[in-house]
């Protein structure tokens, strides 16, 4: 299946998961990413593969207006709804494919994208059509799952490489739309290449409990098998990572998030 009607079919029949979850609803980097943005009254932001709706309701009363965009009309209608329910007037929302965006060049002061470009097929032009819809000195501001990895050469890098597919091998057994996370060292070169320099970054750990993250995809008992084992008996540079620990049988374990912020 096509990576994006993949994503369409994952996310339309989890939409409504999706607008009660915590880690996107109420995850420590909606808060952060306001605090570092700073946004000011008159501004117009986007915000790309919204979701239910949660970073453009964010900041949504600190704005004039938030287009909240997504690929998938049953995300959409859990935005809306959830938009009514805030009393947000200011929200409004725009089926929009974050790599060719129905927008006119320079129409926005701010850009945002929560936990969602790992789904993206190409990063570069989405990065490229984030920058073109920005205002001169507009923002940039993207939250994602990371993973490790390395520009230098060695045995450690290639380690660390190696281990930066394996946590992407293991999300997208889980989540056949995921499609890959990057290294912030990769973020870094595509936010640069996209001609939006980054000015912050910053890394958090997020802790996951594995049975209520593989069921939320609605995993098969035979996948969540097959994913139980990817985790136990992880190479030591991904078990450095991911950090799992045991309780009887409850396993949780950590995904690091990074907030990573440009200025076009």
């Amino acid at each position: 299946m096509d990576q994006k009607k993949q994503v369409q079919a994952q996310f339309g029949a989890n939409a409504a998961a999706y607008a009660t979850s915590t880690v996107h609803a109420k995850g420590a980097s909606l808060g952060r990413l306001l605090a570092l943005v700073r946004p000011l009254p008159h501004w117009h932001a986007l915000d790309i593969a919204t979701g239910a709706g949660h970073t453009a309701f964010t900041f949504a009363p600190h704005v004039a207006h938030v287009v909240a965009a997504d690929i998938t009309a049953e995300m959409l209608q859990q935005t809306r709804q959830l938009a009514a329910e805030k009393t947000l007037p200011n929200v409004t929302v725009c089926t929009a494919d974050a790599e060719e965006l129905p927008f006119a060049s320079a129409s926005f002061d701010l850009v945002t994208c929560r936990i969602a470009p790992h789904h993206f097929v190409e990063i570069g032009r989405f990065l490229s059509e984030s920058v073109r819809v920005l205002r001169p000195g507009g923002v940039l501001a993207i939250v994602d799952n990371v993973v490790p990895g390395s520009r230098l050469r060695g045995k450690k890098a290639n380690l660390l490489r190696a281990a930066g597919e394996y946590v992407n091998a293991f999300e997208k057994l889980r989540d056949p739309s995921h499609n890959r996370c990057l290294s912030l060292e990769e973020w870094s070169e595509a936010f640069a290449a996209a001609g939006c320099p980054l000015q912050h970054q910053e890394t958090a750990q997020k802790g996951m409990e594995f049975d209520w993250w593989a069921s939320r995809m609605q995993t098969t008992p035979e996948t969540t098998t097959r994913l139980r084992a990817m985790l136990v008996q992880a190479p030591e540079p991904v078990l450095a990572f991911l950090t799992p620990q045991y309780s009887g049988d409850r396993i949780t374990f950590h995904l690091t998030e990074a907030i990573l912020i440009g200025r076009k």
